[in-house]
């Protein structure tokens, strides 16, 4: 061929490139205008209020006065409620535990495994219920739905009371756990919600941390109810009729100051609402959609992301779920009373607490996860280490308690996982199935656990502690594994915007400060006045999945 030939050849074929580049732009053009232009009760919430306020996508720039002051305003508002819940979840829950040293186990006659089955009963009905709860909160007002439910497992919980054998004990436990199958993945929907991808982690971490409260404060009220002398009740029996009851009480204030979502919060009027709804732009995840999508709902089951979560969440809770049910017979086991052991147990708590926050803390210092659940995970095996090689005798009994405060840490990872799969899907029914995937993955993890620990195993429970460095260790691997995929995905989605002629590379400003997000908006201005086309978050509510979505991010 000659040398024309051969020129004509290169032209024809960059033509034809350039063809198919442009063709796939108009192509996707064809698509913003028909997303846009489709019936409002199919896209986002955050669509609806912004096209009834005759607002243009993009238009709102919310300074950082006001950025921090709306923020500011929602913590104010909306986190009391979710914490409080979280928190009596968690001590109605862990009741269990509580009245174990209370000798539940021969007062109503338990045999061989029926006391882990007290344990592992909640996560069945969990599982269970897992995807009534799911299609629930999307087509349900969530903070309505979430009273409901507490509400409901108060009555559970204080009527626990009345049971005096394994069938009635099991009967409420399974109860108490249909009840409380919606809580965790209505307020990891909430965070996403109302919060900034970076703010998420805070305010995820905040909500976790009431675990540790449960730790401290539960141990309290079960060393204080267990004093006193009723010849009515058992010991058992009064401190679930005091938590039921604490719960019912207290369940009015979720109704009043739990808000549905931005688009209907009574506390957001006017402009607020608008901005509150423009600061969550850069997640590129909207906020909440009432129609349910079936094509992300079997996209979220083609995504290898959430067979990692699924993993992960099980290789975590599969250990809480043991400690959680046995902690207090651990500490037991290294020759304390029962009053002793209660209040060995408080300092757990407390240590949990500084991991959830210190893990959230480091997080969005060095804008990683996988890094600090790998870290997290050091502790545990530590921990778990030492229990394995110590002896049980009077002279080693500090050492023991440290290395079972050390086994706190683990308190830390559970939350940093809640906050980093959610951060990576998009789409609201996909958010929710995503959700969904990894609570019965939870679930699975805490019907388990209980199983691995057992009453003959007393005192060194070795079997179970096994099992735990065994998850622990995976754990580390899987995470690595997860962000090694997760920076793959990025690389893809860079190539989709070249192709699409956008702007590779991006800067992700939902996870930077409110000063840094500042600057940002610089960026979108200058996106705005620019021949060249860049990314400025535009399909942000259209209620797209992250694989249909080429300007979502995924956060490592």
């Amino acid at each position: 061929m000659g040398e024309d030939g051969a020129n004509d050849e290169v032209k024809l074929n960059h033509s034809e490139h350039i063809e198919v580049a442009t063709e796939e732009i108009e192509q996707n053009d064809v698509r913003r205008r028909k997303q846009r232009n489709v019936d409002l009760k199919h896209v986002d919430e955050a669509a609806r209020v912004l096209g009834e306020a005759k607002v243009d996508e993009g238009s709102i720039i919310v300074s950082p006065e006001d950025d921090r002051r709306i923020l500011h305003r929602i913590d104010v508002a909306v986190l009391p409620a979710i914490l409080l819940v979280y928190f009596l979840q968690q001590l109605d829950k862990s009741s269990i535990s509580y009245t174990a040293v209370f000798n539940i186990v021969g007062e109503t006659h338990l045999v061989g495994t029926q006391y882990s089955w007290l344990s592992s009963i909640v996560y069945v009905a969990q599982l269970v219920f897992q995807p009534l709860s799911s299609y629930a909160i999307v087509r349900l007002p969530v903070g309505k739905w979430v009273f409901f439910n507490i509400l409901c497992w108060g009555i559970v919980v204080a009527s626990s009371s009345a049971a005096t054998n394994f069938a009635g004990l099991i009967a409420a436990r399974f109860l108490l756990g249909i009840f409380e199958a919606s809580i965790a993945p209505s307020f990891i929907a909430i965070t996403q919600m109302w919060w900034r991808r970076r703010e998420q982690t805070y305010r995820t971490a905040a909500w976790n941390s009431s675990n540790g409260v449960c730790g401290v404060f539960g141990s309290l009220v079960a060393f204080g109810v267990g004093h006193i002398n009723n010849t009515h009740l058992k010991p058992y029996q009064s401190i679930f009729l005091f938590c039921g009851c604490i719960t019912i009480a207290t369940s009015p204030f979720v109704w009043f100051f739990l808000p549905d979502s931005p688009a209907t919060a009574n506390f957001l009027k006017g402009q607020d609402r608008v901005f509150a709804i423009e600061r969550l732009r850069a997640n590129n995840m909207g906020t909440e959609t009432k129609v349910w999508k079936w094509n992300q709902f079997w996209e979220t089951f083609r995504d290898p992301k959430s067979y990692l979560w699924f993993a992960m969440l099980f290789l975590a809770a599969l250990p809480s779920g043991g400690i959680g049910a046995f902690g207090t017979l651990i500490i037991q086991g290294f020759g304390f009373d029962s009053f002793q052991s209660i209040l060995f147990n408080m300092p757990y708590g407390a240590l949990s607490i500084v991991a959830i926050l210190g893990g959230a803390w480091l997080t969005n210092k060095i804008k990683l996860r996988f890094p600090v659940i790998v870290f997290l995970c050091c502790f545990p095996v530590a921990g778990c280490v030492a229990l394995l090689k110590l002896g049980r005798g009077a002279e080693e009994r500090g050492s023991l308690l440290a290395a079972y405060y050390i086994l706190s840490v683990f308190g830390g990872i559970q939350p940093m996982l809640y906050a980093w799969a959610p951060l990576n899907a998009c789409g609201h029914t996909k958010k929710v199935t995503t959700t969904a995937i990894f609570f019965v993955a939870q679930c699975v993890g805490n019907i388990v656990g209980p199983q691995v620990y057992q009453p003959s195993m007393a005192p060194r429970y070795t079997p179970g502690l096994i099992v735990d460095l065994i998850c622990w260790s995976l754990l580390a691997v899987v995470a690595c594994i997860t962000a090694a995929y997760l920076a793959l995905l990025n690389r893809r989605q860079e190539a989709k915007r070249k192709r699409l002629g956008k702007a590779a590379l991006v800067v992700d400003t939902s996870i930077l400060t409110i000063e840094d997000a500042a600057k940002a908006r610089e960026y979108r201005e200058d996106a705005k006045n620019s021949k060249e086309q860049k990314v400025t978050n535009d399909q942000a509510f259209l209620d797209l999945t992250d694989f249909e979505n080429e300007d979502f991010v995924y956060v490592l």
